[in-house]
């Protein structure tokens, strides 16, 4: 049976005719156009009526044909779009001028919550700050209750109401301290009043230099001794407060053959010349001869500078003797005999193959009449003007004693030694038996070689022994004793009153604090600023904020010239006046403040000590708690004052800030002051100078002296570790910014140099702690010729007072940090920036190496930073300083 096949269209359409095609797709095609325009046009006239509501936001974004709208449907729908734009922009300004408010009322706020924060900053220290004064009471309260030794109120100063009267009866026994001197007249509180007799004729000039002075009374009835210029006309029987015995009387002869036919009775006596069995030692007392220097130079220009070391001779003697023997005894032939071997052993060393030269002259062409050698001395030869000349060119010169071995001092003898150290030479004095003057007090080993006349043979090998530095030493030292003892016959009269009063244990008169008048009158009162701008100080804690208290002065007054006269009379040069507090005071052993002797003392964590945080809560160290003082020099630059004043706020151990007004105009009356926790005392000078840094003023309290310039820009951090390290070298300069002196090879002079440098010996004073002993001595002591210069150049003042504590100490600076300037950002330019300004200081340090004879400043090649600076530590513990 055969398959049938699927129908389909094909097959289907094969099978229909072609007019019947024809006849179905023309009437669609006629009909479907039709049918699609009524449809089209009918739902566009039904959506007109919904146009204004449902079109807006397709007309906004121009979705919408207007090919087919007419021209009023078009400008309404314009005037439509208008609206709305003036709609949105009005909204749009609304919204602009509420983000304006709101932006001006977030500033607001936000300057509000800066103030609240430094108020509450503030607040809280303020509250640390009793919190501490509170503890500090307590201890304090303890530290009085433990205190075993209470202050000793002073004696009253017990001065006599009358004359001295006639005493007892004088035994034959020789005068001592003990047995001629009446102690009721010299109390240890009278401050030791002297009084001079009037001039009875022909010493005039002498007597009017000796006339001034701190010591001297115009009230006889009231002194503790009686000063008498002894003269050809002098009666000693006859003076009016002589007593009968010369009780209390000090005679100063001028020459060996006045007064000496008279008794001098229980008087002590001033001469050049002392002779065995009548000098009475330990009472009477040895002086060269009071000449008036008829010269108008100062000391410091009249004697040379104190390099080269060495010079062209090594050894010099100028002088002629006459032998007068009084006897043949055997006591008398062996002093001829060792004078005359004496002789010969100088002339042998000129004579023997040496590279040393020698200027010895044993007779003289002209002997000077003027100076008494006595019998058997030595007497000078020529003037003193030829004698210089032959010193100045050797390094050693040589005193030679009498025959006479009893006669211990002469005039010539006197003279010899002066001379010697007028001319920067060494004293070389063979014989231990001659009287040196102020030889009781004064340390002469370390002035002069003294030597048995014995060792004559060996003396040009020990002479050769000395190394340069040795040498240098004994001139320094001898330079310094001629200058602060022996320049002139005021300043000999002034340390033959030291001696008297080192014998009968009276301190000292105080040196005088310079006045501090404060630059505003009494009814006004300055301005305060609302609030201090923001603080940029670290977030670190750096100690506790204290109530200021002041240092305690002259507790050492008594006890320094009992225990320590030494000191003062050979190393200091520090005996006519005394200061409040010395930076030389002698420090307690660790353990002495657990065991009854720590008062004042804050060891850090009680004694057991600890890093960061411990160490930030007390001072520790080995000295007592104290605080400093910020000496801030200014020159009508107030707004920059201002900012250094307010970055002061909160810094621990701050006692006061002392603000020198050089300025003639004072401050402005609507000019704002930070309101620092601290009082802050402007000063007003007398004058523009900047050794108005450094004076004395009365309103510093402490021994901590920290002189800043107005445009210093230290960090807190920076400040309290400069003090912290100051109380360790309490003799030396510490400071920030580093500098050295420089050779100039091709002018053989010295320069000043500030460029970056590994050796340092100078640390500039406008950021840097110093001792307040170290005012008193730059204002009253140093050479006035120095602070002339710096008045001059308006320059040098910071240069002269690294030159002044080197010079006493011997010892560099000691710089603190890796600061090397200190100038605040934005500041104007200094004058430290001129050329002009460095070669003034150029000169500065020349002269002043003049004035000293030598340069003084030492170089240092190390800082200090903190202890455990760049240390790994645990992260529980904290470091001493965070960028220290």
């Amino acid at each position: 049976m055969k398959r049938r096949e699927p129908e389909t269209f094909c097959s289907w359409l094969r099978t229909v005719r072609v007019r019947t095609l024809l006849l179905v797709c023309v009437p669609c095609l006629l009909v479907l156009p039709l049918l699609l325009y009524w449809v089209l046009t009918s739902s566009t006239i039904g959506s007109r009526g919904t146009i204004d509501s449902a079109d807006t936001a397709r007309r906004v974004l121009g979705l919408i044909e207007f090919d087919h709208l007419s021209g009023p449907e078009i400008k309404r729908r314009i005037e439509e779009l208008l609206r709305i734009k003036d709609s949105v922009q009005g909204e749009l300004r609304g919204l602009e001028q509420r983000r304006a408010a709101m932006q001006t009322e977030i500033q607001q706020l936000g300057s509000k919550i800066v103030q609240l924060r430094m108020e509450g900053s503030r607040e809280t220290k303020e509250l640390e700050r009793l919190r501490v004064s509170i503890q500090q009471v307590k201890v304090q309260q303890q530290e009085y209750i433990q205190r075993n030794t209470p202050d000793i109120a002073p004696p009253l100063p017990l001065l006599p109401s009358h004359p001295p009267g006639p005493g007892p009866k004088m035994e034959d026994t020789v005068c001592s301290l003990s047995s001629c001197l009446d102690f009721s007249r010299c109390s240890v509180t009278s401050q030791f009043p002297a009084y001079l007799y009037p001039d009875d004729g022909g010493q005039s000039l002498l007597h009017s230099l000796l006339s001034s002075g701190p010591y001297l009374t115009t009230q006889p009835d009231t002194a503790c001794v009686y000063v008498v210029i002894v003269g050809p006309e002098t009666h000693l029987q006859s003076l009016p407060y002589w007593g009968g015995d010369g009780r209390n009387h000090l005679l100063v002869f001028l020459s060996h053959s006045s007064g000496t036919t008279q008794t001098t009775g229980r008087a002590m006596v001033v001469s050049s010349v002392a002779v065995e069995g009548q000098f009475r030692p330990q009472f009477d007392l040895v002086l060269p001869p009071l000449v008036l220097d008829q010269s108008e130079d100062p000391p410091w220009a009249r004697y040379p500078v104190m390099v080269p070391i060495v010079r062209e001779f090594l050894l010099v003697f100028d002088g002629q003797q006459t032998l007068k023997q009084k006897s043949n005894t055997v006591l008398d032939e062996e002093v001829v005999r060792q004078d005359r071997q004496v002789v010969a052993t100088l002339q042998d060393m000129k004579t023997k193959g040496t590279s040393d030269k020698f200027l010895f002259s044993f007779s003289c062409k002209k002997v000077d009449l003027t100076v008494d050698a006595l019998d058997t001395g030595w007497s000078l030869c020529g003037d003193s003007v030829t004698r210089q000349e032959r010193l100045l060119k050797a390094t050693f010169c040589l005193i030679l004693p009498s025959s006479t071995r009893s006669v211990i001092s002469s005039a010539a003898i006197q003279v010899r030694l002066v001379e010697c150290l007028q001319a920067g030479s060494v004293p070389v004095v063979l014989s231990q038996d001659i009287v040196l003057p102020l030889g009781e007090v004064l340390d002469w080993t370390k002035a002069a070689i003294i030597l048995p006349v014995q060792r004559i043979t060996e003396l040009h090998f020990l002479l050769r022994t000395l190394p340069h530095s040795d040498i240098f030493n004994l001139k320094r030292q001898g330079r310094l004793v001629l200058e602060t003892y022996l320049s002139s016959p005021g300043i000999m009269f002034q340390s033959l009153l030291g001696v008297l009063r080192h014998r009968l244990s009276i301190p000292a008169l105080p040196f005088l604090d310079t006045p501090s008048p404060s630059v505003f009158n009494k009814s006004f009162t300055p301005l305060l600023m609302d609030h201090l701008p923001a603080d940029v100080e670290p977030d670190e804690s750096l100690g506790p904020l204290e109530p200021p208290f002041p240092s305690p002065s002259f507790k050492r007054n008594f006890s320094t010239i009992l225990t320590q006269s030494s000191h003062s009379w050979n190393t200091v040069f520090s005996t006519h006046l005394t200061a409040p507090h010395t930076p030389w005071e002698p420090v307690l052993p660790t353990e002495a403040k657990f065991h009854g002797s720590g008062l004042g003392f804050r060891p850090i964590c009680g004694g057991e000590g600890g890093a960061g945080r411990e160490f930030s809560q007390a001072l520790g160290g080995n000295t007592p708690q104290e605080q400093f003082t910020v000496v801030m020099l200014t020159y009508e630059r107030e707004q920059v004052l201002m900012n250094s004043l307010a970055r002061l706020y909160g810094l621990p151990y701050l006692n006061k800030v002392v603000v020198v007004w050089n300025s003639p105009r004072p401050p402005a009356s609507d000019l704002q002051w930070p309101d620092i926790g601290v009082p802050i005392h402007v000063v007003r000078t007398e004058k523009n100078s900047l050794n108005n840094r450094f004076l004395p003023y009365s309103a510093i309290e402490t021994e901590a002296v920290l002189s800043v310039d107005d445009d210093a820009h230290l960090r807190h951090d920076e400040i309290i570790f400069g003090f912290r390290v100051w109380r360790e070298h309490r003799d030396r300069l510490v400071g920030f910014p580093g500098r050295f002196h420089a050779w100039d090879v091709n002018h053989n002079s010295w320069n000043y140099n500030s460029n970056y440098s590994c050796e340092l010996s100078m640390v500039l004073t406008g950021a840097a702690f110093y001792h307040k002993y170290y005012s008193y001595v730059y204002s009253e002591v140093m050479a006035p010729a120095i602070r002339d210069m710096v008045d001059e150049f308006m320059n040098c003042e910071d240069l002269a007072m690294n030159f002044l504590i080197s010079h006493i100490t011997r010892q560099p600076p000691v710089k603190v940090t890796s600061r090397w300037t200190f100038r605040c950002p934005g500041c104007p330019v200094s004058l430290s920036e001129d050329d002009s300004h460095f070669q003034e200081r150029h000169k500065c340090i020349n002269f002043f190496s003049r004035v000293y004879g030598y340069m003084p400043l030492l170089y240092t090649q190390y800082r200090a930073d903190s202890v455990l600076f760049k240390t790994r530590i645990p992260p529980d513990k904290q470091k001493c300083f965070k960028f220290i």
